[in-house]
Order: structure tokens, then C-alpha cells, then sequence
């Protein structure tokens, strides 16, 4: 691998036997994603695909935490607040690394045990085995800090039963394995405790398909399904404005979505008014759009834009740098937030800006 050792460090590469293995390693920091570690891991999968000896990939966090809790977002604040483009050049890696970890031609095995967002949910959730546990808690919260969701998150939701997906996207909520397996996140749950004999087994040479039906189990009930029909109800609505007004009213005395459904539009409410509207609007392009990476181009022009938001470098000063937790949002209303506003995010980047996420 042709970079530095300190790169190395946070991303342990080992291929001594058919299954090569991703360890991210920055357990501290939550395995957040750099670009350098963007870079080392897709030198790494280009280099196994051809390489006969590997037959499988195992990625997996350092640490008791989780895999990965997303991009390293204070880097993308002093981007965004210089007014840089260091952030346009990560992106543009680390979606055609999701690109290619959908298309990866061998068993792309995804342990995600304890926090996947973000960024982690690009590394797992286009993956061909995508396993969690009891621990999991996995999220696309980017509403929160002025942002939308990415790196396929638009296309990942977008195509959730119902109106899960819409849920989840504007909400920002964490999910744990029940909820990851119903929206398709997932494909497996593994109790944590036998993480490790999986883990064994594939290092050993056995095949996952072979190796994984040994250890799975049946994670504990998850809160969607018995919600699922109140947020069918309320989240089809047109705008955002109206999605609220259909939960406060389920939130109601006597509606079905009780204190849930209320609690969903308070945490909405809380959210970047125009992230809300961009967001709403993006999951619906992608489930039109279909195809992921029509997706993550769609994607990309959104976050590029994204970076000219003040919505942005203020949700993550409140959220990260601050940690006020009191974001001063511009505009502060949803009512504030015109179609313009929102259709400027999708505007084309011009020639030779856009995102070519194939090979």
C-alpha cells in the first residue's frame, strides 16, 4: 500500500488466507472515516477483487463501540466554514468507494456490531453479507446537523418498506437489529458473543455462506413493525409541514401513534428546516431514480452543494464542536424554506464536477 504509516494504522489491512480482512482503527474516535482511510480501503478491495487467492472480505471496527460512527465531520465544518473544497474531493472517493463495495464481486462481509451511521452505514449496507447483533444502532442522522443523507443512504432508505425509510431519514433515529433486518439495512443478526467464532471460522477459510447459518439467531422484537401503520399514514404527505401536522394529530388522545407518533414530530421539528425539505425530496428522487449510483450522483451534488448552507457548519458546531446542542437554523422555519431553496441543491455541479461513480 502506498501510504503512510500513520494511515496504516487506522486502517489494518490482512489477507493471509481466502478471507482478507478491513479492520477500521480509530476506536477512540468511533472508527470515524478520513479521506486517507477512504483512499486505503479501495486500494485494498481493487487489489483483492483480482486477486484469486482472496475469496471473501470481512470489514469490521476496532473496539467494543461499534464499526463505524460515520465521516470525520469536524474536517467537513472547517471545510465548509473556509468556504474549501477539500470535502467535494472526499466525498467523491468515498461514494465511488460505496459504489464499488455494492458491486464487489466476492462476499463482502459487514460486521455491524454497535454504532454504524453515516459514513459506516456506505462501508456495510451495500455489502452482500451485512450482519448485526444485539448491539447495533444503526442511523442516517444527518438532519441533525444541517446535512442530508449520503453515501446511498437516499437509495438504502428510499427503498424501505412503506414509509420506513422517509421515517428514519428525517427523524434521524437509531435503529437496532429487528428494525436494520425489516428495512433492509441487514441481512443477518449474530448475537455478539459469537462474533468471535464467526470471525474465527471465516479466517480459518470457511465460506460465509458455509460458516454464518452456525451462528445466527433471532434478534429481540423490534418498535417499527407495530408502528408501521401510522407512519404509513402520516409520511406520504406532499411536504414536510404536512407530514408533522398528520403526526401531531395521531399524537392526539385517542390516535394510534400515541406518544410515538407525537415524539417523531417533535424530533423532526428539531431538525434543519431546509435538510428536512432537501432530505424529503431526495429519498423521493432516489425511489425514482432506482439505481444506486444514479443515486449517489444525485447524492453528490447535493452535499456539494450543502457546503454553501450555513445550516451545515451550525449543526455541527452545535452538535460537535460546542456540543450546545442549540443550533441556530437559517431559515428557523419550515415555512421559511421555498422550492427554490431546495432546488438549488439539486442544481448540476457543471462539466467536469459531476460524480462518475463507476470504475
Amino acid at each position: 500500500m502506498k501510504t503512510d504509516d500513520a494511515v496504516n494504522d487506522t486502517v489494518l489491512l490482512a489477507a493471509d488466507g481466502p478471507t482478507a480482512v478491513i479492520t477500521l482503527n480509530r476506536p477512540k474516535a468511533l472508527n470515524a472515516l478520513t479521506h486517507p482511510m477512504v483512499l486505503r480501503i479501495t486500494e485494498a478491495l481493487t487489489a483483492w477483487q483480482h486477486d484469486p487467492a482472496v475469496t471473501q472480505v470481512l470489514i469490521r471496527g476496532a473496539g467494543e463501540r461499534g464499526l463505524c460512527a460515520g465521516g470525520d465531520i469536524r474536517a467537513i465544518h472547517d471545510d465548509a466554514k473556509a468556504g474549501t473544497s477539500a470535502s467535494a474531493g472526499f466525498w467523491r472517493d468515498e461514494y465511488r468507494l460505496n459504489a464499488l463495495i455494492a458491486r464487489y464481486p466476492k462476499p463482502y462481509v459487514a460486521l455491524m456490531d454497535g454504532i454504524v451511521m453515516g459514513g459506516g452505514v456506505g462501508l456495510s449496507a451495500h455489502g452482500g453479507v451485512r450482519i448485526v447483533t444485539e448491539r447495533s444502532r444503526v442511523a442516517m442522522p444527518e438532519t441533525g446537523i444541517g446535512f442530508v443523507p449520503d453515501v446511498g443512504g437516499t437509495h438504502l432508505l428510499g427503498r424501505a418498506p412503506g414509509e420506513l425509510g422517509t421515517h428514519l431519514a428525517l427523524t434521524g433515529a437509531a435503529v437496532g437489529a429487528a428494525d436494520a433486518l425489516l428495512c433492509d439495512l441487514a441481512d443477518h443478526f449474530v448475537p455478539a458473543g459469537r462474533l468471535a467464532d464467526l470471525t474465527a471460522e471465516l479466517l480459518a477459510g470457511a465460506p460465509v455462506r458455509e460458516a454464518l447459518p452456525r451462528h445466527t439467531g433471532r434478534p429481540e422484537p423490534g418498535e417499527l413493525a407495530g408502528r408501521r401503520a401510522w407512519i404509513d399514514r402520516c409520511y406520504p404527505a406532499d411536504t414536510v409541514e404536512e407530514i408533522v401536522e398528520r403526526l401531531l394529530g395521531e399524537g392526539d388522545a385517542g390516535g394510534e401513534g400515541g406518544p410515538a407518533a407525537k415524539e417523531a414530530a417533535e424530533t423532526i421539528l428539531a431538525k434543519s428546516p431546509t435538510s428536512l425539505k432537501v432530505t424529503l425530496a431526495a429519498v423521493r428522487r432516489a425511489r425514482e431514480l432506482g439505481d444506486l449510483e444514479r443515486a449517489l450522483v444525485q447524492e453528490y451534488r447535493v452535499s456539494c452543494n450543502a457546503l454553501r448552507s450555513p445550516d451545515l457548519v451550525e449543526g455541527i458546531r452545535a452538535q460537535v464542536i460546542d456540543k450546545d446542542r442549540t443550533p441556530r437554523w437559517s431559515p428557523a422555519t419550515l415555512a421559511e424554506v421555498t422550492g427554490e431553496d431546495v432546488a438549488r441543491f439539486f442544481a448540476p455541479l457543471g462539466e467536469g464536477r459531476e460524480l462518475t461513480p463507476g470504475p
